[in-house]
């Protein structure tokens, strides 16, 4: 009878082992992968949505004579990534020696155009800048598209590095700009050069108060969203800020600060960029250095849901272990 009861005890326990593993799996399948998105040091994370699926073109983050080369990650729902290596590097761009960074990207036509920032120029007396390379497909492989910098100069005191690109209406513009000053410059149509401002000139200056670097611009509702890095990338007050205009010329009046590091989560929470795959679905995809880490490198790439309120303020962010989750591309974009 003993053995009888102990047999049974066994079964009992063997059935209710596989119902928690069973239990668990589920648990693991269902819940959202959490940050960082994916794996390995990496900043600077330019997101966008091609046709139905989002891409992540981040900075390879490590000293600058071995930030030599990008990489680009692809999703069909947020959460699960596949890493496209090395889709640009300096051996494609000859005139490129160190420090490529903070990618940027576009369709127009039939063709991608990656702008990136290469060789962190000091003075105009360097060469280096804001160049631009060009692919049949958005993993590449990209070439140099000019031979050259787009920009290779300092103009109004912007350092040329940390571009975007946007497209308004029939106008592509590019801002960019480190050292507290960015630019606004409306691009040709082939991305060769640039088409002057009404005024004459070819960079007009939007910098807002407390500017650092890491600019974005975006429309929603009429209204033009200037937003940008503030404080020292290698601190821990590294933090993202916002202004609203009119026009994409401003005047640009700082609201407030909407992303920045949490004690408990993360620190250096900064330079991001913005999805938007359905009518009222934002998030905010940034970089971030983990608890503990103190090289000025160890960064990881972030998403987390930006909010607006009724009137069109962007709430604080909440930074999150959790990430999001799944969410398809509800538009083509």
């Amino acid at each position: 009878m003993k053995k009888i009861e102990s047999d049974v005890m066994r079964m009992w326990i063997l059935i209710f082992l596989l119902a928690s593993i069973a239990v668990d799996s589920v648990s693991q399948s269902t819940k959202a992968p959490g940050n960082p998105v994916f794996p390995g040091w990496y900043a600077d994370p330019e997101a966008v949505i091609i046709g139905n699926t989002y891409w992540i073109y981040p900075t390879y983050s490590a000293k600058y004579n071995e930030q030599v080369f990008l990489d680009a990650f692809s999703s069909s729902d947020l959460t699960r990534w596949t890493k496209h290596g090395r889709i640009l590097d300096t051996a494609r761009v000859k005139w490129a020696k160190r420090a490529m960074w903070a990618p940027a990207i576009v369709k127009k036509g039939d063709r991608y155009f990656l702008f990136f920032s290469a060789n962190d120029i000091q003075n105009d007396q360097q060469y280096g800048g804001i160049g631009v390379a060009v692919a049949d497909r958005p993993e590449g492989p990209f070439t140099d598209y000019l031979g050259k910098p787009l920009i290779d100069k300092f103009h109004n005191g912007a350092q040329p590095i940390d571009q975007y690109v946007f497209q308004d209406g029939d106008a592509w513009y590019i801002i960019y700009g480190g050292w507290r000053h960015c630019n606004i410059a409306r691009l040709n149509a082939d991305f060769s050069g640039f088409v002057p401002h009404a005024d004459g000139s070819v960079f007009k200056e939007i910098t807002p108060d407390n500017y650092v670097e890491g600019p974005i611009m975006f429309r929603k509702d009429g209204k033009y969203y200037f937003m940008w890095s503030e404080g020292g990338w290698t601190g821990p007050d590294y933090s993202v800020a916002y202004a609203t205009s009119d026009s994409p010329f401003g005047p640009f009046i700082r609201v407030g600060k909407i992303l920045q590091q949490d004690a408990a989560i993360a620190t250096g929470a900064g330079h991001h960029s913005v999805l938007n795959p359905a009518k009222d679905s934002w998030y905010i995809v940034y970089h971030r250095r983990p608890l503990g880490e103190t090289d000025r490198n160890a960064r990881v790439v972030c998403i987390d849901k930006l909010i607006f309120d009724k009137n069109g303020n962007i709430l604080p962010v909440t930074i999150t272990h959790e990430g999001v989750t799944a969410k398809q591309v509800k538009r083509g974009n």
